[in-house]
């Protein structure tokens, strides 16, 4: 699918790797509805690539089809979903105080996470589905791309990172059936399971820590940048073949128990 000229929807776009991905397809000519939120930070993005600001909370069915409604009224239908919007979280299961982790801790990751991008994704897969095909010159040109951000944490989870690992390989494991599913809409889906990035959060860490993450890096040994992970997110939407399947973008990296 060509991007120039299409609409597509960034769940937690207002910052880090969603952020760096609305301005990627901003800047391939594509018309982007930032989700966020938090909604001063989504019009500060959407203002600066000429898209539009979309207050969302992935895990609210209404929150999300309002936010559709206004991304489609600004843009009409969108065909590019990338579903960027997540939480972390680490909690040992057992604490030092001797307690049992919060059961909150763990349903409160999961809902955004997991099933908030599943969500997102039925939401705008049938909004997608009553698209005409797009004319590629194939057999049976497609309607729609969308792509799910995992993490190198689905497959190689720290201490206590029981929640969000168990989300992000929910995402991992839903990706290929979900593409099965939709196949006979003609919509591709497709999951990223990013390493170690330089996101707003990791760079809070001191710098001191950033180094040594960094260098556990087998190569390059350094830090993903944001933009990395968008060029990737885009290519998949080019990439016609591309389908079912999850793409670790990590560096060669494979985490350490803790």
């Amino acid at each position: 699918m060509k991007i120039e000229g299409q609409a597509a929807l960034v769940t937690g776009g207002a910052s880090g790797l969603g952020e760096a991905t609305a301005r990627e397809l901003a800047r391939l000519g594509a018309k982007v509805a930032v989700l966020d939120r938090n909604a001063e930070l989504a019009a500060k993005v959407a203002s600066e690539i000429g898209g539009v600001a979309c207050v969302c909370d992935i895990t609210d069915t209404d929150s999300v089809n309002a936010a559709l409604d206004k991304a489609e009224a600004a843009h009409g239908t969108a065909r590019i979903l990338m579903n960027v919007a997540g939480i972390g979280s680490a909690k040992r299961i057992v604490g030092k105080d001797g307690n049992p982790a919060p059961l909150e801790d763990f349903v409160r990751v999961v809902n955004i996470n997991l099933i908030g991008g599943y969500n997102m994704a039925r939401l705008f897969a049938a909004r997608c589905a009553k698209l005409p095909a797009l004319d590629s010159g194939d057999e049976k040109g497609e309607k729609g791309v969308m792509l799910f951000t995992a993490s190198v944490a689905a497959f190689d989870g720290q201490v206590g990172q029981q929640a969000y690992s168990a989300s992000k390989g929910g995402l991992v494991g839903m990706t290929l059936p979900m593409a099965r599913d939709l196949a006979q809409h003609a919509i591709r889906v497709c999951t990223v399971a990013p390493g170690l990035f330089a996101t707003p959060l990791l760079l809070e860490l001191p710098e001191a820590v950033q180094h040594s993450l960094a260098a556990s890096i087998p190569f390059p040994p350094r830090l993903g940048k944001p933009s990395e992970f968008a060029e990737l997110a885009c290519h998949i939407v080019t990439n016609g073949h591309l389908n079912g399947e999850v793409i670790r973008l990590d560096g060669a990296l494979r985490m350490a128990p803790r």
